[in-house]
């Protein structure tokens, strides 16, 4: 070859090795010496590699490692959570079809339930997320999804996933959300969930330096026929933004555990400050979710809110703190702090942040791996304004 054509063309080196760490395959494609595997792997999710929009084998190795945290069947990883959502619903649902989601969920996730209802024709029936009667009353013939979070943004609602499930037969898909929770807390496949839905971004990642989701699968015919709807619809993950959340998981059970001794701290010092009005940590025994979260969850998460007088009192709050950052996403090394009603659920209308528990006074608080007694002096000079 002469040397225009050589540079071109590196060889990349067979294995008889195991790395330590997971290989950074940022290709766009592979070549194949034989058409049929070729053709074969274009065709479904567990075929040769071909083109990373349908596969890539760190991409691959996320998707195992989540899939087995979670104790799935498979998993489809994406470029975002809101990605792993739309993928679920948008292939799982049509013009027609009915859902039932439970009230506190997500801004994002409620912006696209309400879209659907307006463009696609689908109805939803919200619901409480503790009284299996109410999910039973909503049911109908057309009802193909129940849409749950483990533990509610930004609430901490725990949702009683088993007997909400339980009530839904065979024909409704049963979709929770455990980003607040990670598999550490919480499995809801365990608890008789069809497919649970992350934003990596969150305590999977770990570090604020990656955007992701995943969406896991009890079965591997739903898991497939979703994989096909969504590389149409182009939600595949870069490989190094994978490669960066194997690389934060390592620590995933580290960072869960101090994230939480922390976030208990702050909550029970929240609680006895006379500026703060309710604090809405699961771990709480005045929590409404408190009984049901300590039934099934191996924890109570780190990402709680709790409410000051009004609105100019929030305002205050978030813009005088110093260590503590306020800024979007939750579940990295660092504590961060949002004003749910101005950002996260800034798509929902008075009634209906009312209906999910938020105030113009409600704080969200995403507690970090800091010293507890540093984050509690930047959050008490913050409310003494």
């Amino acid at each position: 070859m002469k040397p225009d054509t050589r540079v071109v063309h590196t060889d990349v080196p067979a294995l008889t090795s195991r790395p330590l760490s997971v290989p950074l395959y940022q290709t766009s494609g592979f070549s194949f010496d034989d058409l049929e595997a070729f053709a074969d792997g274009m065709t479904r999710p567990d075929g040769a590699f071909v083109y990373t929009r349908l596969g890539n084998p760190t991409v691959r190795a996320l998707e195992n490692s989540v899939a087995a945290l979670e104790g799935g069947a498979a998993a489809l990883a994406t470029a975002s959570g809101m990605g792993a959502i739309n993928a679920v619903l948008l292939a799982n649902l049509k013009t027609g079809d009915h859902v039932i989601a439970q009230r506190a969920l997500y801004g994002g996730t409620l912006a696209l339930l309400h879209d659907l209802e307006e463009r696609w024709g689908i109805t939803v029936t919200y619901v409480g997320g503790h009284d299996p009667d109410e999910v039973r009353a909503a049911l109908r013939p057309e009802t193909k999804v129940l849409y749950l979070e483990t533990i509610a943004n930004p609430t901490g609602h725990v949702s009683d996933l088993p007997a909400l499930a339980a009530v839904t037969g065979d024909d409704v898909l049963v979709v929770v959300d455990n980003t607040f929770a990670s598999p550490l807390l919480c499995r809801p496949i365990e608890h008789g969930a069809d497919v649970v839905v992350h934003s990596t971004t969150k305590y999977l990642g770990g570090h604020s330096d990656v955007t992701g989701g995943v969406a896991v699968f009890a079965d591997v015919a739903r898991h497939r026929a979703t994989w096909h709807h969504s590389i149409e619809l182009g939600v595949t993950p870069d490989p190094f933004a994978a490669w960066l959340t194997i690389r934060g998981m390592n620590t995933l059970a580290l960072r869960v555990e101090r994230h939480e001794r922390n976030a208990g701290i702050v909550a029970r010092r929240l609680v006895e400050h006379p500026a703060v009005g309710e604090v809405h940590w699961p771990g709480l025994d005045t929590h409404p979710s408190h009984a049901v979260a300590s039934r099934f969850l191996d924890g109570y998460g780190s990402t709680f809110s709790f409410d000051l007088a009004d609105a100019d009192a929030g305002r205050r709050f978030v813009t005088g703190l110093g260590l503590v950052r306020l800024a979007p996403s939750l579940g990295g090394t660092e504590t961060l702090a949002l004003h749910p009603a101005s950002t996260s659920h800034r798509q929902l209308t008075e009634d209906e942040l009312n209906a999910n528990g938020i105030t113009g006074g409600t704080i969200r608080l995403s507690v970090g791996i800091e010293d507890a007694d540093d984050l509690w002096d930047d959050i008490t000079q913050a409310l003494d304004r």
